[in-house]
């Protein structure tokens, strides 16, 4: 496998509107997930900066779009996190309309990674997300995070537990990429798609 190396990865704008995104035409590469799923930490793995991302043992705390461009090529989106059971019904929507509004309508979105906490079996929400997904037509992959949370038969289990709840809606699967921020795992592998991906642009 052809290791992709980041040379550069940097900040460029945070906000709520999807009309203030920048406008240079580059591919933007999305993640999100259930909060607390551990999605800062993945973004700074795969970039090996240790603060791009904020992380925060406080859930919740992404509730912009943030642009970061990686090598000036493309950019990676940090989207807000959903299910965050402490917010207000306003707070709840007006990020709702974010995410939705980023998702649906950013042309530039070539692909969602949706992420999701190999610790835990299938859950509701995440299946929910999945099926919103297809039901209009938005390409993405899955990232299982925190492997290194689990012995290999438990962290194996789930992730088929998840895939045959896809596939009772689903004729084939999305790509799939199993991670960990700590041990780096998955790295390689997520970057080289994202690599092949803007080969074809």
């Amino acid at each position: 496998m052809k290791k992709i190396e980041i040379k550069s990865a940097k900040f460029v704008i945070s906000n709520s509107d999807i009309a203030k995104c920048p406008q240079d035409g580059k591919p933007e590469y999305a993640f999100i997930g259930r909060s607390n799923v551990g999605k800062s930490s993945l973004i700074n793995m795969l970039t090996k900066r240790n603060k791009l991302a904020m992380t925060s043992s406080m859930p919740g705390k992404t509730l912009l779009i943030n642009h970061f461009v990686v090598n000036d090529e493309w950019y990676l989106v940090d989207l807000p996190g959903y299910g965050y059971a402490k917010r207000s019904k306003s707070q709840t929507e007006a990020l709702e309309h974010i995410i939705s509004s980023y998702i649906l309508d950013r042309e530039r979105m070539t692909l969602l990674f949706v992420l999701v906490d190999s610790r835990h079996e299938p859950q509701k929400i995440d299946l929910e997300f999945f099926e919103w997904l297809g039901e209009n037509g938005v390409p993405f992959a899955i990232i299982f995070t925190k492997a290194d949370k689990l012995k290999k038969t438990p962290l194996g289990l789930n992730i088929k537990a998840y895939k045959e709840r896809l596939l009772e809606q689903w004729e084939e699967l999305p790509p799939i990429f199993i991670t960990s921020s700590e041990t780096a795992q998955g790295r390689d592998e997520v970057l080289q798609y994202i690599n092949s991906i803007n080969e074809t642009l």
